[in-house]
């Protein structure tokens, strides 16, 4: 447990860092910052299915683009103010959530991921076939509002910055929360050894669930931010391969590792902007990079060092 501790420091610390980087970058790079928070807050709401639950979901983006949408649909649609979006587009992705993966919690492996990757490709048939003509298609929807407090208009991209920052700064707080919490504990067990986990009376499928219920919840809220800073939305956003990324971002930082996802998101999202101009070479060594990082560091680039499980966890977590 010292180790988790010793993590959540340097991810609040790194966070810090993050803090004061409008201040030395062009409106571009802070354009890419914005992204790059609303990412790391979907990724630690990955982590907490995948790092903590131990469940192989792929479909993580459907989460995120359902916050998205919601906003998206309710402020376009039906002229809602952004901020009365924000609870829906949290509420529904968890309901969602818990509605979808109820059926298929039990499956294992290939299998759940398998039926993960389903629920993406479902939402992004949905989206792209207009569903009650409130998705527009392909397209998508344009126009988001920006968000408004007592008349101040939240436009700027530094604005969008540090409303993105604030979310990331919540999520890390609610994942250190988790990790000390009964929850954290009973995933800390279940990591460790599920079927001892169940067989002292944990039920996995319950805390799955949560898992699942929590993680669809951040990404929901991570998704409206999305859908306000680039003022619309669209399918393409939200498919399978964006799953995919936000999957590899916790195998290469390190599932259950606060600093680790972080470092994966950066290593995934920043980097090939960094050597964009190198477009011909960029993605041969991004690829052989990713391949090495694999091999020389299978548990991910910052991965958490758990130890044997102290005894007094197993009277606290059933």
């Amino acid at each position: 447990m010292k180790n988790i501790s010793k993590n959540s420091m340097i991810a609040f610390g790194l966070l810090a860092i993050m803090g004061v980087f409008p201040f030395f970058a062009n409106s571009a790079w802070i354009a890419i910052g914005t992204t790059f928070l609303v990412f790391s807050a979907v990724a630690f709401s990955q982590d907490i299915i995948l790092g903590r639950a131990g469940a192989f979901h792929m479909g993580h983006a459907a989460f995120f683009g359902i916050g998205a949408y919601t906003t998206a649909i309710l402020n376009v649609h039906f002229g809602w103010p952004i901020l009365a979006t924000w609870a829906p587009a949290v509420i529904i992705p968890v309901v969602i959530a818990l509605l979808v993966t109820g059926p298929i919690i039990h499956l294992r492996g290939d299998y759940l991921l398998v039926a993960t990757i389903g629920i993406n490709i479902v939402f992004i048939q949905i989206l792209e076939n207009d569903l009650f003509g409130l998705t527009g298609g392909p397209n998508g929807i344009f126009g988001i509002e920006v968000i408004k407090v007592f008349g101040f208009e939240f436009f700027e991209q530094i604005h969008m910055y540090y409303l993105a920052f604030i979310l990331l700064g919540i999520t890390l707080f609610i994942m250190k929360s988790l990790d000390s919490s009964k929850f954290g504990r009973a995933m800390f067990y279940i990591n460790k050894d599920d079927i001892a986990a169940q067989s002292m009376g944990i039920s996995i499928r319950y805390y799955k669930l949560y898992a699942f219920a929590i993680g669809a919840g951040i990404a929901g809220a991570a998704g409206s931010m999305f859908a306000v800073q680039y003022s619309a939305v669209s399918p393409e956003a939200f498919n399978v391969l964006q799953s995919i990324m936000f999957f590899t971002i916790v195998l290469v930082g390190g599932s259950a590792s606060l600093p680790g996802v972080l470092i994966g998101t950066f290593v995934m999202f920043i980097l090939p902007e960094i050597f964009r101009e190198f477009e011909t070479a960029r993605y041969l060594v991004f690829g052989v990079a990713m391949i090495l990082t694999m091999i020389l560091r299978p548990r991910g680039i910052w991965p958490v060092k758990f130890g044997n499980i102290p005894s007094f966890l197993k009277k606290d977590v059933k």
